[in-house]
């Protein structure tokens, strides 16, 4: 799995307020490639109308000041256990996959521990990160060396 799109911003600014934004991105991106976008899976941050209704499958779970006492909405509780209808269930637990190429970028390619100031110095920093792991991942399809994807030094001469 690997990101189409990406926003930054200041560290004071509700990450919502920008997914609408990356949606139509990632939108455009798909119809150039004659793909399709088939689900929005986020967590109950994201929980907004706009947001839904902007695509035709949203696997956003209510938080629990949303929408009280109504059968056959997505929750997720403390412990991270899904409540709800088995289809979104099933689509919302895909969601630690897109968790684990954040942690990917942020133990291999030191997104954690950056020593730059500024939304643009970040936002560099970030992005050769990314283009790292995708150009990562292309050089072992292409060798067919599926293994070494995730390994960020095979391909250092």
């Amino acid at each position: 799995m690997l990101p189409l799109t990406c926003t930054f911003a200041s560290a004071n600014q509700n990450e919502k307020k920008h997914s609408l934004n990356m949606l139509e991105k990632t939108k455009l991106i798909l119809k150039r490639s004659a793909a399709r976008l088939r689900s929005v899976i986020a967590d109950s941050q994201y929980s907004d109308s706009k947001l839904r209704n902007a695509v035709n499958a949203a696997v956003i779970p209510y938080p629990a000041n949303q929408k009280r006492d109504v059968e056959g909405l997505l929750r997720v509780d403390k412990k991270f256990r899904t409540y709800g209808p088995e289809d979104q269930k099933r689509e919302y637990h895909k969601r630690p996959h897109i968790e684990a190429v954040y942690s990917f970028l942020k133990t291999q390619y030191s997104l954690s521990i950056n020593k730059v100031r500024g939304v643009r110095n970040v936002a560099s920093y970030a992005l050769y990160s990314l283009l790292c792991l995708v150009l990562n991942r292309e050089a072992a399809e292409n060798i067919r060396r599926h293994d070494k994807a995730i390994s960020p030094t095979y391909f250092n001469t």
